[in-house]
């Protein structure tokens, strides 16, 4: 075909048809499409025929037709690449496809659902971020969490990825975000009773054995689901009191995935970069950057420690939590009374030997080796069985008691069938049965 039109092009005429077979040539020279030397030279006898003025048209309007193709593409490139590094498309544009069942709640929505009274209330304060509490249009109650910019990165990323691939009873659940503007926000859902901390550690704080226990079940439940996940062992790497969340009933959702990472089930990494709170972290972690999934079994232990005992962890003393660890290892080893690392506050009211087999345990989490500490699977066997004990021993008790008062005639009759429709709501009672009393 390509030899015919130049073989037609030799004729020194310069009609219609020859020119338009002229520019036809020329774009396909300047275009790269023929492969065949041969016949290149027919290119220049093509020109040949023609009159200068019309290849010099023909010559200027495909250099033309070239720069405006390269404008384009160099234009699309540029845009392309502005967008890749925005805010609002590099964290967003490419994972928020991923990010199913999550609302993406637009500034305005965000501001009137903090402002929705006179003055905004402040949840708490972290490191990457202050929490607020809102209401959404339907009347829901949510936590609102907007992330300081230097936190905006790598944090938003990981919390609203990781907590929209994971969902779990005991893992708070993310609602929606907000990119808008370069401010970000991640919604949450409300649990009313606070943080961990602040139910346990204040002085006129009072948790009973039993909730005790099932917030070490629950929170167990939870780290085995992000330790056993299908794509690799989730370390959560800042588990602490302030990061369990309470519910209404006192049901607790592990919180703040900020500093989450994935690493496979054996599997370890080093971080240049340490992060997480002084005094739950793994002493591996903390001196080499070494990042495991025992990781977490050594913060949870400290927690586990802590709901035993009711003591601080002293963030800033390193001193602090040896004392504490010191202090759980003598007692477990026998060498010092069990009584001693009882929180006062209990009065008595535990299973010494549940409380023992927890303690046992927790010791193992906290081992300075992490080929010392108990895998997530043997650490949540030993939780469900105080737990299972506990909730047995309650059971046990309250039946007991109330009979007592039946048989010495303690209450009325009206008294004790209101004192055994108490018993039937079972959790308020069964954590101690002289609260019945208080009750009455």
């Amino acid at each position: 075909m390509i030899e015919k039109i130049v073989e037609h092009l030799d004729v020194k005429d310069n009609d219609t048809q020859k020119a338009i077979c002229s520019v036809v040539t020329v774009a396909a020279i300047a275009s790269n499409r023929p492969r065949d030397d041969t016949w290149t030279d027919g290119y220049y006898r093509c020109l040949a025929a023609m009159d200068s003025d019309v290849v010099e048209v023909i010559l200027g309007t495909l250099l033309g037709l070239i720069g405006l193709f390269l404008l384009i593409t160099l234009f699309k490139a540029r845009k392309k690449t502005h967008e890749h590094n925005k805010g609002t498309t590099t964290a967003l544009g490419k994972v928020a496809s991923k990010w199913s069942g999550l609302y993406r709640f637009s500034k305005a929505e965000i501001e009137k659902a903090i402002n929705y009274s006179s003055s905004r209330i402040r949840l708490g304060t972290g490191s990457a971020g202050q929490v607020y509490q809102g209401i959404l249009p339907s009347g829901q109650l949510v936590a609102i969490k907007h992330l300081y910019k230097t936190a905006m990165n790598g944090s938003f990323t990981r919390e609203v990825e990781g907590l929209s691939k994971v969902r779990h009873p005991n893992l708070v659940s993310l609602l929606g975000y907000c990119d808008e503007n370069g401010d970000k926000y991640l919604v949450y859902e409300y649990c009313s009773n606070g943080n961990l901390a602040h139910n346990l550690l204040r002085s006129d704080a009072l948790l009973p054995w039993g909730k005790r226990v099932k917030i070490l079940r629950d929170c167990s439940l939870a780290l085995r689901f992000l330790h056993t996940h299908p794509d690799g062992c989730i370390v959560h790497r800042d588990i602490k009191l302030a990061n369990i969340l309470l519910m209404d009933n006192m049901e607790p959702k592990l919180s703040d995935f900020g500093l989450a990472r994935m690493v496979g089930m054996k599997e370890t990494k080093c971080f240049t970069e340490v992060r997480g709170t002084i005094g739950y972290m793994d002493p591996e972690y903390m001196s080499h950057g070494n990042l495991s999934c025992a990781s977490d079994i050594y913060s949870f232990g400290v927690v586990i420690l802590q709901l035993l005992s009711g003591r601080k962890v002293i963030e800033l003393d390193t001193k602090a939590r040896e004392t504490l660890t010191r202090k759980a290892k003598d007692v477990s080893a026998g060498k010092r009374p069990l009584e001693d690392f009882v929180d006062p506050r209990l009065e008595g009211e535990l299973n010494l030997e549940v409380f023992k087999s927890i303690l046992n345990i927790a010791v193992l989490c906290v081992a300075s080796s992490s080929k010392g500490r108990p895998t997530i699977n043997d650490l949540v066997g030993e939780i469900e069985r105080a737990y299972e004990n506990t909730s047995a021993n309650m059971v046990e008790l309250v039946p007991f008691f109330l009979h007592s008062f039946h048989s010495v005639n303690a209450f009325p009759d009206d008294d004790f069938h209101l004192l055994c429709s108490l018993h039937k709501q079972g959790d308020r009672i069964m954590q101690h049965p002289y609260q019945a009393l208080n009750l009455l």
